[in-house]
């Protein structure tokens, strides 16, 4: 018998790499009380979090969770049902009706993830005989979309406009053609020059899809994302985001202006043999987008934290995935996996949970610390994260 386990032996190898000599397991961390957006007990210790995605701070807003409560009580744990059949409740509607007034765009369709969201929209719009332009770095839900959909997949260098023109050029005459981009990518934090991509997809006659999951609710001066910082949101076709980031919860959505965008409903597989969203998630999400509406202050307080930590950890001498702030994510490069866990290691028993990302999620082969702000950081907890990187820095010889 053929051990079907062995293709993930190099990955066992590298995980109890990672987990040697005693070393507490980064991807293994246990949250046992979540103590306020910033603050939680993980294993066994008060630590500021500065890894979970939460940039707006809206998991513990107190109009989000009572909406949330309200409609536990009143519709239950679960639809257990498709949209396509009984699990589309008033809820359902009233999330993608919020979507719709964040975004000001027509049609808003809601996943049960942000996963979800990607594989779906991405598999049914463009399939086989048609062809994906994508950057090197895109997300693995976007890879996974691309592949369940069969269309040619041609990728570019990362945020490399003149390789993306030039692949899209090479396209067949009469071909359909789809430009996938990111506002913000996930691991170093870096933004996309959306605008001239986005000019350049138009002229060669491409729809273009940018995933906002990373932007949605903090960039822009509505916060819709990086193609609204750029002036380009009505050239974009589809906007994915996903409610596991700003939004505080979880989901997926794609919302659109283009006018047969409704018959995906009927056509994309995981929307349609997928179970809805419970009633409470998506009372919780509507609720947090409204106010997100109008977080400006908010917004205006996560990019001086932003700043803040980019600058001093630059100046301590990380090495830093960008060489200014260009989001709520800020990457600190580290020299090899062992020493980056030793790194995150350190930094735990100081009191601070970051991401530790290592291949093949990571691009270049890189591995690094993660480090996502939170509009509910306080300049004090800024300064303390500080100080504690720099003493886990010296311990490891990072710095």
């Amino acid at each position: 018998m053929i051990d079907l386990f062995s293709r993930f032996d190099e990955m066992i190898a590298l995980r109890e790499t990672v987990r040697g000599a005693g070393r507490e397991d980064p991807f293994g961390l246990v949250m046992e009380r979540v103590l306020s957006p910033t603050e939680a007990i993980c294993n066994g210790r008060e630590t500021i979090l500065l890894g979970t995605y939460n940039y707006m701070g809206m998991t513990f807003d107190p109009d989000v969770i009572a909406a949330g409560k309200d409609a536990l009580d009143r519709f239950g744990a679960g639809t257990t049902g498709s949209r396509v059949l009984n699990g589309t409740y008033a809820g359902h509607k009233d999330v993608e009706a919020a979507l719709c007034e964040f975004y000001a765009m027509d049609h808003a369709m809601v996943f049960s993830t942000g996963y979800q969201a990607n594989l779906g929209i991405i598999s049914t719009v463009a399939g086989k005989g048609d062809y994906i332009v994508l950057d090197i770095d895109s997300h693995a839900s976007i890879w996974d979309g691309c592949k369940m959909g069969d269309a040619e997949v041609v990728p570019f260098r990362h945020n490399d406009i003149e390789a993306m023109e030039k692949r899209l050029k090479r396209i067949p005459e009469g071909a359909g053609k789809l430009v996938v981009l990111e506002g913000v990518y996930s691991m170093l934090g870096d933004i996309a020059p959306l605008k001239q991509m986005i000019a350049v997809a138009r002229a060669q006659g491409a729809m273009v899809l940018v995933d906002e999951a990373h932007s949605m609710g903090f960039i822009g001066p509505n916060g819709r994302g990086v193609a609204e910082d750029q002036g380009c949101l009505e050239d974009v076709d589809f906007v994915i985001g996903t409610f596991s980031k700003s939004v505080g919860t979880v989901g997926g959505f794609c919302v659109s202006n283009h006018p047969k965008f409704e018959i995906l409903r009927m056509a994309c597989r995981p929307y349609v043999f997928t179970a809805s969203l419970p009633p409470s998630v998506v009372a919780t999400a509507a609720t947090s987008i409204r106010k997100l509406m109008h977080a400006g202050a908010k917004r205006a307080h996560l990019w001086e934290n932003s700043r803040a930590l980019h600058g001093e950890l630059k100046a301590l001498g990380f090495r830093l995935g960008t060489q200014s702030p260009q989001s709520a994510i800020i990457a600190v490069i580290m020299p090899d996996l062992e020493r980056g866990a030793a790194m995150w290691e350190a930094l735990l028993r100081e009191g601070l949970y970051v991401n530790l990302a290592r291949p093949p999620a990571t691009p270049a082969g890189m591995t690094l610390l993660r480090c996502s702000l939170c509009a509910e950081h306080t300049a004090g907890q800024v300064q303390r994260i500080i100080g504690m990187f720099e003493r886990a820095g010296k311990a490891t010889g990072i710095i």
